[in-house]
């Protein structure tokens, strides 16, 4: 990697799973980063992606609009022509880390908590947990 850029941001809208013709996957997401202070405030869009089988996860489901990120990758920039005709850059960040800090914005009411896939713990059985079965209450101090 030949330069590293790492930032936190706002998810712009929710990111998207599309694979290349060899069956390559690729995540992509926009993030907002705000720059500046009072009037001299900017935002800086960055087109994130993430390829291969991280790409392929369940990451997908928890990029939303809204959510704060964690970014950190290699940093490219490319000049296209809007249809004005006039020149724009783009800044694109192929990702090796994408973290997700803090809690989506209140403006996304439809958050759902995370339930893991794997086996649930099932609940003691008798009506008392383990830890009171494990040890007598006439505790002698």
């Amino acid at each position: 990697m030949s330069n590293v850029f790492s930032f936190t941001g706002t998810v712009g809208r929710d990111a998207e799973v599309r694979y290349t013709p060899s069956g390559l996957a690729v995540l992509s997401v926009t993030v907002a980063n705000n720059i500046g202070f009072g009037d001299k405030q900017q935002t800086l869009w960055v087109r994130v992606a993430l390829f291969g089988k991280r790409a392929e996860g369940g990451l997908q489901n928890y990029l939303k609009k809204g959510q704060q990120v964690f970014v950190s990758g290699e940093l490219t920039q490319s000049e296209y022509k809007a249809n004005d005709g006039s020149m724009k850059t783009s800044l694109e960040l192929n990702a090796n880390i994408i973290d997700l800090i803090g809690k989506r914005s209140e403006s996304s009411a439809s958050q759902q908590a995370y339930q893991p896939s794997g086996p649930q713990t099932a609940a003691p059985q008798g009506g008392r947990d383990n830890f009171s079965e494990d040890y007598d209450d006439d505790i002698p101090f």
